[in-house]
Parts: structure tokens; sequence; C-alpha cells
């Protein structure tokens, strides 16, 4: 994928990349030149990238490397969560895999691959001991063995085809992804490689003290005037281990020799809006000073927070103009795994039993927004698993009522169409599927499948 770009006038900071990046672009260039199958093939990725450039964010490549995490091997590089689950940004540019496809083949992508192998390898070797050595020092501080929980994932990519600049740290579900590239000057981007391991380490314990972090939520109405995403002021938990990282960043970043850079830190980040820094700041110390981990001191932690103190801190706080950009995003931008995150995760993995709790709570504890109508959604594709039909189109019923996402509403009505399909209720299916392509999702796979139920009526796979 980075190669493709790159032939495609990706230039973002080509000036300060590693030389094996100029040469894998001089190597592409010459097989475009000399054949051309391999020319059209690039071609129409080049096409495809024009066609769906943002106006917002020209020659943004964000959207390809999400995909790309998402892709498996070549040459089929199909999707390893199904087409409806992926993340919007990288849904939205899913059309390129069957155009990589033939790129990887006509540019015989296979040999230039094997050709510069030493040079990937190369660089694993050289960052692999800085970054190991900057998780372990990190596990030590919270007192923690290096997770690896079942179903969790940590994992940095190494792609000198990128801009050293650019940083893309993604979490989907409980897995976490960096993508990075090391610049000219030999460095890696290791804070933020640091930051999202923090996310991975803390987000489950913060999912654990969900329920007994309604009590800070006041604090929320304190933050109308931050700077920072709008995520974190409408969900607590967001803010409170944002606030609990960037607290710990101070203190194993900044030496203890330097308080006056560590309290700058942490009065800028209580000036983007991240006002339980300087609280976390201060517990931080007498942690250290603990043979308690954090696996068990997390609790604690939120249990001595004075929310009226923390409120009085937070209206007496000048918020700056605006917040530096986020490290880590996700499915929904910048947002930690919530209950439907993990729930989603749960039921990739077969557990429709875990899946189903988590969807329920969520139902129970009905906040607004999209999270009902999701529930609904997940609770349907459990209930049609199990082979319950008609709880199953419940469930897709109630999403299309309350969900408000264009791809979880087109899908819920996809599927309902095929369950009315199944009952020979075909004037019905259709309308599911007209409802489904209104719903405002543009991705290729929900028009295909709507289309495709328009066509002729849906008919269950058979078992081999």
């Amino acid at each position: 994928m980075a190669a493709a770009l790159n032939s495609c006038g990706y230039d973002a900071g080509l000036d300060n990349s590693l030389a094996v990046r100029q040469s894998i672009r001089s190597d592409v260039q010459a097989v475009v030149q000399s054949s051309p199958k391999a020319a059209q093939a690039r071609d129409t990725i080049c096409q495809f990238r024009r066609e769906h450039e943002r106006p917002d964010n020209p020659g943004d490549v964000t959207p390809y490397i999400s995909l790309t995490l998402e892709l498996g091997s070549p040459p089929s590089f199909s999707t390893i969560l199904p087409e409806s689950d992926l993340p919007p940004d990288a849904a939205y540019v899913l059309g390129i895999t069957s155009l990589l496809q033939r790129f990887y083949e006509a540019a015989g992508m296979h040999a230039l691959w094997l050709k510069r192998q030493k040079e990937y390898a190369a660089l694993v070797d050289q960052f692999h001991d800085p970054v190991a050595d900057l998780i372990q020092r990190t596990d030590l501080y919270l007192k923690l063995p290096f997770s690896s929980s079942a179903g969790q994932r940590f994992a940095v990519y190494l792609e000198p085809q990128l801009a050293s600049s650019q940083v893309d740290s993604r979490n989907y579900g409980t897995s976490y992804f960096v993508v990075v590239s090391p610049g000219r000057d030999g460095l890696l981007r290791l804070p933020e490689i640091r930051h999202t391991y923090l996310h991975y380490v803390l987000d489950p314990l913060a999912l654990k003290h969900t329920l007994s972090m309604t009590r800070l939520e006041p604090i929320l109405l304190d933050l109308r005037g931050a700077p920072m995403n709008q995520a974190y002021k409408n969900d607590v938990t967001l803010l409170v281990n944002e606030s609990l990282i960037r607290a710990i960043e101070a203190r194993i970043a900044i030496p203890a020799s330097n308080e006056a850079g560590r309290q700058a830190y942490v009065q800028r980040s209580a000036a983007e809006g991240f006002v339980l820094t300087h609280y976390f700041y201060e517990a931080l110390a007498t942690f250290e000073k603990e043979s308690t981990g954090m696996k068990d001191g997390y609790g604690d932690l939120l249990y001595n927070i004075d929310v009226d103190r923390e409120r009085k801190h937070a209206r007496g706080t000048t918020f700056a103009a605006e917040a530096r950009p986020e490290v880590i995003s996700g499915s929904k931008a910048y947002s930690a795994p919530s209950l439907l995150d993990n729930a989603e995760q749960k039921l990739a993995m077969g557990d429709t039993a875990a899946a189903r709790k988590l969807a329920e709570e969520v139902v129970h504890h009905n906040s607004g927004g999209d999270e009902p109508g999701r529930a609904a959604f997940i609770l349907a594709r459990i209930a049609t698993i199990s082979g319950n039909m008609e709880e199953a189109q419940t469930d897709f019923e109630q999403a299309t009522q309350s969900v408000h996402d264009p791809r979880l509403l087109a899908w819920s009505h996809i599927y309902l169409g095929r369950i009315y399909d199944i009952q020979l209720k075909r004037e019905a299916a259709l309308a599911e599927y007209q409802a489904a392509l209104a719903a405002g999702d543009s991705t290729p796979d929900t028009k295909a499948a709507a289309e495709r139920g328009l066509s002729a009526p849906y008919e269950p796979r058979k078992p081999h």
C-alpha cells in the first residue's frame, strides 16, 4: 500500500526519509515504465485516490493505513474483519483492495519486497531494543507484567515509506497499533509509542471501573470551553484515562530533577481540558512509594478523587485556544474501547455470550446517542448466529429506529431485507434494500450488498 501511494504522488516527508524509501520509489517507477500492465494498475490506484480525496484534508493517507491494518496477506488482501465491521475511514477506501491486488501482481511487488527485505529487517533489529526498553520501563513503573491477555494485541509497525513526522496510533476494540517511520536522523517517535502502550494497558482497567466513574461525571459540566476533542467532554472514562496517562508521562518521561518541566507539562494538559492530570500527578507520587501495582491500585486512584475540589479546580482553569493533535485514534475518532467496542471484539472471537452480556448492559444503562441502536445491532447479529430469527428481526428493527450512523443503519436494513427474503416477503425485502441505499453510506460493500438484494432474493449459504 505504501509503495502504491508513493507511486501516486505521496511525497510527504520525503526530504527527511531514509534512503530505502527513494530506492523503493525508483524500483516501482522502473517497473511501471517498462510494463504497460503495471502502469495501468498503478494509474487506476492513482485515480481512485484522487476520487476519494477529502476536500478538507487533501493528501491524507491515514484511511489507507487504517485499511491496511485490517487486510490479510497478499495476494488476496482479504479483510480480517467482516466488511460491515471495518472502521469508517477504512471502509471509505475499501474499493482500493481489488486495485491493490492487480498492482501487486502486475508490478511484481513480491520480488521487490524480497530485494528490500533485509533493509526492513535491519530497521526492526535497530529499533527493537529501544522500543522493548520503553515498554519494560513503563511496566516497571506501573508494577505490571507485560500485558498479553487473550484477545488483546499491541503491535508497532515500521514503514520507512511513510513520513517520519506522522505517527498513526490506532485502537480497534482491544487491538492497538502504531505505524511509524524512522527519520533520516535515526530517531523514532518513542513518546507516541509509549502513549499508545499506556492506553493498551490502562483502557481495560478503565472499562472495569466504568460504573464507579459515574460519580465523576459532574466534572464534565465545567469543560465546555476546553479545546480538546468533544469525545472527552461527553465520556468521563475517556477524560479520566487520558488525564492519568498524561500524569504518568510527566513522571516517567521528564526527569525528577526537572520539576518545572513536569509542572509545565501537567499545566498544559489541564489547559487543554484534562483537568484531572494534576490530581493524578500528585497521587502517583504516593503510588510510586507503595508496592501495589496499577491493576490493584487503579480503583483507589478513582476513589480518592474529590469531585467538588476538582470541579473548583476546573472552573479556575484558563483553557488554551487549541489542543495538541491526538496521538491515538480509533474506529470512532479518539475513543478508548467502550463496552460495545469490547462486545464487537468478543463477537468477532466467537464469544457470543460475553458479547450479549456487554451489549445488554449498554441497553440497560441507556445513555442516548447511537449506543442503544448499536447495541441492538450487535444483539441482532448474535440472534442471527444463534438461529433466533424472530429476535434478530426485532433487534434489527430497533436498530433502524434508533441508530444514526449511516453504515449501521444501512446494514440493519440489509439484514432485515435478507430476513424478509427468507420469509418469502419479497415486497418488504425490496423496501429494506431501498432504505439501505438511502441511508447515506457510500462505501462499496454496502452499495453492492443492497443492489444484490434488489436484483435477486437473498439465499442463505448452504453448508459445505
